[in-house]
C-alpha cells in the first residue's frame, strides 16, 4: 500500500494534479469575490464560511477525473485488480493519495485565504478543524465518482454531476460549524455531524467504489 501511495503523490505531481492547481483555483476564488460582493468587511465576514467551502469543495473537483484515469489508460489498474491488495485498499490508497496532494494544501492554507475574506479570528481554528475533518469525505467520494466513470469519454462533466449532489451534507456541516464558531456558538453539534458523515463515508464507499470498478474492468 505505500508503494502504491508514493506511487500515485509522484502521478499526481507529475500530471499537474497536485498542489498548486487547487490552490490557484482557491486564491483566485477568495481573490475574485470581493470584487463581486463589494470590499466590505462586515459582508465578507458574513459569507465568508459558505465561500470558503465552496471553494475548497470546488477545488477537490478539479483532479478527480485523474484518480483513475492515468490507471485505466495504461492498463495498470487491471494489474491493481488482480494483484494481492483487495481493490477495496486500492480505493482507499488513490483516494488518500488525492487527499494529500488536493485536500491537505487547502486545509493548510485555508487561514490565509480567511483572511482576504475577513473571517472572524474565532472562526480560523473551527475552518481548519472541519476542513480537516471534511475533506476526505469529499475526496472518498470524488473516488466514488471517478470509478463509475472511469473509461468514459469526457467524463468529466458527468463526474461533477454525480459527486456534487453527494457533497451537499459535507459542505452544510461544514460551513455551519465555521458559521457557529465565528459567531461564538455551539460549533460542536454541526462537528459531530460532519465527523459522522465523514466516517461513514470512508467506512462504505471503498467497498462501493471497487464494485464499480470491478464492473467497468469486464
Amino acid at each position: 500500500m505505500t508503494a502504491l501511495l508514493l506511487r500515485d503523490l509522484r502521478l499526481a505531481v507529475r500530471a499537474g494534479g497536485g498542489f498548486g492547481l487547487g490552490l490557484a483555483f482557491f486564491l483566485i476564488l477568495c481573490t475574485l469575490v470581493p470584487f463581486g460582493v463589494g470590499p466590505q468587511g462586515g459582508t465578507l465576514a458574513l459569507i465568508a464560511p459558505g465561500i470558503l467551502w465552496v471553494g475548497a469543495l470546488l477545488a477537490c473537483l478539479l483532479s478527480l477525473d485523474r484518480i483513475f484515469a492515468l490507471d485505466w489508460e495504461d492498463g495498470s489498474l487491471d494489474l491493481l485488480a488482480t494483484a494481492p491488495l483487495p481493490m477495496e485498499g486500492t480505493v482507499l490508497v488513490k483516494a488518500a493519495a488525492h487527499w494529500i496532494t488536493t485536500g491537505l494544501p487547502l486545509v493548510a492554507a485555508a487561514p490565509v485565504f480567511g483572511l482576504l475574506l475577513h473571517l472572524p479570528a474565532g472562526a480560523q481554528g473551527w475552518l481548519v478543524l472541519s476542513l480537516l475533518i471534511g475533506t476526505p469525505a469529499l475526496s472518498m467520494l470524488g473516488a466514488f465518482g471517478a470509478a463509475l466513470t472511469v473509461g468514459l469519454r469526457r467524463g468529466g462533466l458527468l463526474l461533477s454531476l454525480l459527486v456534487l449532489p453527494l457533497y451537499v451534507p459535507t459542505l452544510i456541516f461544514g460551513a455551519e460549524t465555521v458559521r457557529r464558531g465565528g459567531a461564538g456558538m455551539d460549533a460542536i453539534t454541526p462537528l459531530a455531524f460532519l465527523t459522522a458523515i465523514t466516517l461513514a463515508v470512508l467506512g462504505a464507499i471503498p467497498f462501493a467504489a471497487a464494485a464499480a470498478l470491478r464492473v467497468n474492468l469486464r
